[in-house]
């Protein structure tokens, strides 16, 4: 009830004022390039029926703020006796962001007679700020190669993206610059969304809502906060006076038409996929008026499913079918706007998104998951966001609110609650995967945002004030199954019986003997959730000041406060001031110059928090052992141990029970207090800094014609404070002589730890400070703390020329850039006893050298011909220890190898330092082809996108995770594949436009 009454509370709130967008005009005269000052300006938009006329201020300047996207507005200037009309091209406005256009108008006075009907050029190069940004607009998203529509796929068209390696499947597929894709703030019209567990899209944006697509890669206003790597905003479509609308087919029908390979691919949500996968998409979008020049709906569905097939391949059991299965997205959006008058609008935008990913059992080259151990990954998204804009006479008040939900079921059984079993052959070979996933992890969060903003307007000045709000609470129930985990082990009789008894996919644990051989019994002895509420407080003052119609300055503040930074301290973390400044200097009508510098705080990763609870254990012996390191000085003395350990997830085993007929939960709680881990987690007592970066830049952009800009940019950022893993109980460091190579055990090891661990016949412990054994304790005791670092250097070309009179347009995109890091992601640890000095070197998504180019070619109106080519030079690699050399490829004996380490991180090859290699370059290029035929005031379109149009088998660049990648090689010179990028595959698309 609370919660509906907050809820409550801030919807009436919000239908105050909210977030707008802003429109800044200067007028300058062409031969003396002097602000003109006192100029009347009229700004129209007759898709929404919106006309004002303002007068330029001393400074030649006009800023207009709440302002709607909806429609195109242009701007222009009224003939004169002194000057021509000057007209612009017409302007799309972007949500939650400044749009500056330059005005030129020219004198009667050295006008011939046949110039008295031209109109002056606009120029749309930045003279307002100096933040990197750049875009897409609707129009070109229609003409580049976009998989299934999924905006994501259009992002890595952008400088300073690209596809990224993630550690786990479903990770963010884009990485800005370089950075670990976790850590991208995604919005929708300026508002959060984010999954805020791990990161990425809570609502997975399509094509068919975006009107504009805005990356925010370096030195942004302060107006934006909790990252210190990028901003990704979808500006979403809205109706007009006009009905308009598309209705859609689209199929990736896979074999034949696709090019084989032998290696897996990824869907769309990352997953594995090979033979037997094709894709069907249908939708629709439509948007036009309630009431003419006042009220305006836009709504849009868009749903594909996905067929995939596995091979269910068990030849002890006579078994070899294949298994198929199916994903399903399915995404809905709508969008009201309402002007109530001329100062006062009002908008509302909802969108819900449902995906459903099978895991139907079998596996990409055959595999031994029965059907009754089938589940589903489920990924659903709820959005609603009110948005209304007041303007005064100098200052506009803009609030915003927005109600945030996100389900992430990540292993949802197909079949009723139940147990798992594991079935071993008399050899001991795992022959199959029965009944539950065998693990929970089924993550909510709800998420509540307030925003509110005042624009003032005094002379030169241009102010901002602001405050951002946001609180998530988060359920995780994780872990063990809790209603049991059996291994068990047939006998040559009871196998061939199973044999004969004609198996199918069907088997489930109940078919099994009841007289099966139990080895073990494991029951999840915490199913229920974790909460924790997180509250994220942002405050910012900025003020630009137009100097003179050439400079402009911008000086800024902002304050961010999470409360999670808190972790096991009694505070958090009060001193995230973060200053911003930038200069624009317009030298002529064409070009300016600009640079700026500023601080960017990140927010706490929920993930970090939660997998301290998760993974921890408050058993008396655990809080001894805690407290030994205290005694060492490991911890700070006053560490509260109440406050760093919980009561988290943990499987008790039995070694032996009947089949199916297991002690419960209730019945092996006892348990809790003497289980061995091999490790286990607790909160920071020291708390949490927020990670952030130092960001310098200094560019240059020239508007070379009225259709063609050239942007040239340096960027360095310094980042501190990332999250890393660190051992409190790590092994005495090991040093590996490359020239002499000696292997530590993992029990010589284990006598070398603070807290050291031996074995006796009951198991694992560590001496207690009374001589005691202590066996409920962990082998290692890992913390999360903020002490990583980063360095990133880049140069940036963009030339970018739009269609204009000619029939091609160009973009074309270098970026060169170097990323180097001693951490990469929050599971990061060092290699030997917490070492991270000897972490440094390139990080996992750094580049060198990227070239993106689109050049589209119309030679006539109906027909467009866009060549995307991708082109960038190697990742890096990771070179670790060979164990057919070694004996094995965990030479300190700490216990962590490539198999069990995620991140990668692992013993390197002797010798070598980390990502000391490259892989070779890799190209692509993409193909879109659009074909329309007018049918009266409508269009029919037929569409075709070929992606790696000359099937080229590259070993680096494209999406992958980093289990599948190459980035990870055993040995010195080893050079197994692993995985390439996706062979050639054709998509299909038929439109039909209103």
């Amino acid at each position: 009830m609370k919660s509906f009454y907050l809820f409550l509370f801030l919807f009436i709130a919000a239908t105050l004022q909210l977030h707008a967008q802003s429109l800044t005009i200067t007028v300058i005269e062409n031969e003396t390039n002097l602000a003109q000052q006192n100029t009347q300006v009229i700004i129209e938009n007759p898709d929404i029926g919106f006309s004002v006329s303002r007068t330029t201020s001393e400074s030649g300047r006009i800023v207009l703020t709440g302002l709607s996207t909806s429609g195109e507005y242009i701007v222009r200037t009224e003939p004169s006796e002194a000057y021509f009309e000057s007209i612009s091209e017409p302007i799309s406005l972007i949500s939650n962001r400044n749009t500056s256009v330059l005005l030129i108008v020219f004198s009667r006075r050295t006008g011939r007679l046949d110039e008295l009907t031209v109109t002056a050029r606009s120029t749309t190069i930045n003279t307002v700020d100096a933040q990197v940004a750049s875009e897409i607009s609707a129009n070109e998203i229609e003409s580049i190669p976009i998989e299934a529509r999924d905006i994501s796929r259009a992002l890595y068209r952008l400088p300073n993206i690209s596809q990224s390696t993630g550690f786990f499947p479903e990770a963010p597929n884009v990485a800005i610059n370089g950075a670990n894709s976790l850590f991208t703030n995604y919005q929708i019209d300026g508002f959060d969304n984010n999954e805020n567990f791990l990161g990425g899209q809570r609502f997975r944006i399509p094509v068919g809502i975006t009107q504009n697509i805005t990356a925010l890669t370096n030195n942004f206003s302060a107006e934006y906060g909790r990252t210190s790597n990028g901003v990704i905003n979808i500006t979403t479509l809205s109706g007009s006076n006009e009905l308009s609308g598309e209705v859609f087919l689209m199929t990736r029908p896979g074999p034949p038409l696709d090019a084989s390979s032998p290696f897996a691919q990824r869907d769309l949500s990352g997953n594995q996929v090979k033979d037997g996968f094709a894709r069907y998409q249908v939708g629709f979008s439509v948007g036009g008026p309630i009431v003419e020049d006042q009220t305006f709906f836009f709504v849009n569905a868009e749903h594909y499913t996905d067929l995939k097939d596995n091979l269910l391949n068990v030849p002890q059991l006579g078994v070899n079918e294949t298994v198929s299965g199916t994903n399903h997205f399915t995404f809905l959006s709508g969008r009201l706007d309402h002007n109530w008058s001329s100062r006062f609008r009002s908008n509302l935008r909802i969108n819900k998104g449902i995906i459903n990913i099978e895991r139907q059992g079998g596996g990409i080259d055959g595999g031994v998951t029965f059907a009754s151990a089938g589940n589903r990954q489920d990924r659903n998204s709820f959005a609603i966001a009110n948005r209304n804009t007041y303007s005064g006479n100098g200052f506009v008040s803009e609030t915003g609110y927005q109600y945030g939900r996100f389900r992430w079921n990540y292993a949802n059984p197909d079949s009723d609650a139940g147990p798992n079993v594991t079935v071993l052959a008399p050899n001991g070979e795992t022959i199959a995967l029965l009944g539950h996933p065998g693990f929970v992890f089924d993550e909510t969060e709800n998420t509540h945002q307030l925003q509110q903003k005042f624009t003032f307007y005094k002379g030169r000045h241009t102010l901002k004030a602001g405050a951002d709000f946001k609180t998530s609470g988060f359920a995780l129930r994780g872990g063990g199954n809790p209603d049991g985990s059996w291994l068990v082990q047939l006998s040559p009789e009871q196998l061939q019986n199973l044999r004969n008894s004609g198996v199918t996919q069907n088997l489930a644990p109940q078919d099994l003997p009841p007289d099966v051989d139990v080895l073990n019994f494991g029951v999840e002895l915490r199913p229920d959730a974790f909460k924790k509420r997180q509250n994220l407080i942002g405050i910012y003052l900025e003020d630009q000041f137009s100097v003179n119609s050439n400079l402009n300055l911008n000086l800024g503040l902002r304050y961010d406060y999470d409360n999670l930074s808190k972790a096991g301290d009694s505070s958090g973390d009060f001193n995230n001031f973060a200053p911003r400044f930038s200069a624009n200097y317009r030298l002529n009508d064409r070009s300016s110059i600009r640079a700026g510098y500023g601080i960017y705080y990140d927010k706490i990763l929920y993930a970090v928090y939660s997998d301290a609870l998760q993974f921890s254990s408050n058993s008396d012996d655990f809080r001894s052992q805690i407290s030994l390191l205290v005694n060492q000085g490991i911890l700070p003395s006053d560490t509260d141990i109440d406050k760093v350990t919980n009561e988290g997830n943990l499987v008790a085993g039995v070694p032996s029970a009947s089949y199916l007929r297991g002690p419960d939960r209730g019945q092996l709680q006892s348990e809790r207090e003497s289980v061995f881990s091999n490790e286990l987690r607790i909160l920071n007592p020291n708390g949490l800094d927020n990670p952030y970066s130092h960001q310098f830049m200094v560019g240059f952009q020239r508007q070379l014609t009225s259709n063609s800009l050239l942007y040239v940019d340096l960027m360095h950022n310094r980042t501190y404070n990332l999250y890393r893993l660190r051992d409190l109980n790590a092994p005495a460091a090991f040093p590996i002589d490359p020239q002499n190579v000696e292997v530590r055990t993992q029990e010589e090891a284990d006598a070398t730890r603070a807290t050291p661990i031996f074995q006796d016949n009951e198991g694992f412990y560590t001496p207690g400070p009374g001589g005691e054994r202590l066996h409920g304790v962990a082998r290692s005791i890992v913390m999360t703390e903020t002490k990583g670092r980063s360095n990133y250097y880049a140069l940036n070309l963009t030339y970018d020329r739009t269609r204009g009179e000619s029939d091609v347009a160009l973009r074309v995109i270098y970026t060169l850039s170097y990323l180097e890091n001693n951490t990469e992601d929050i599971n990061f640890r060092a290699m030997d006893a917490n070492n991270f000095d000897a972490e440094w070197g390139p990080a996992l998504n750094d580049r060198r050298h990227m070239i993106h180019a689109l050049v589209s070619y119309s030679p006539v109106n109906s027909l467009s011909i866009t060549v995307a080519p991708l082109i960038q030079s190697g990742l890096p690699i990771n070179r670790v220890a060979d164990a057919s050399q070694y004996g094995t490829n965990d030479l300190n004996g700490d216990g962590r190898s490539f198999s069990q380490q995620f991140v990668g991180n692992n013993d390197r090859s002797p010798g070598l330092s980390r990502n000391s290699d490259r892989l070779p370059w890799s190209t692509v290029f993409d193909l879109n082809l659009r074909y329309t035929l007018d049918i009266d005031d409508n269009r029919f379109e037929l569409g075709a996108d070929i992606y790696n149009l000359f099937n080229a088998e590259n070993l680096s660049g494209f999406n992958a995770n980093l289990t599948q990648s190459n980035q990870i090689q055993v040995g010195p010179e080893g050079r197994e594949v692993r995985n390439v990028s996706p062979p050639r595959q054709f998509q299909f698309s038929v439109r039909y436009l209103f």
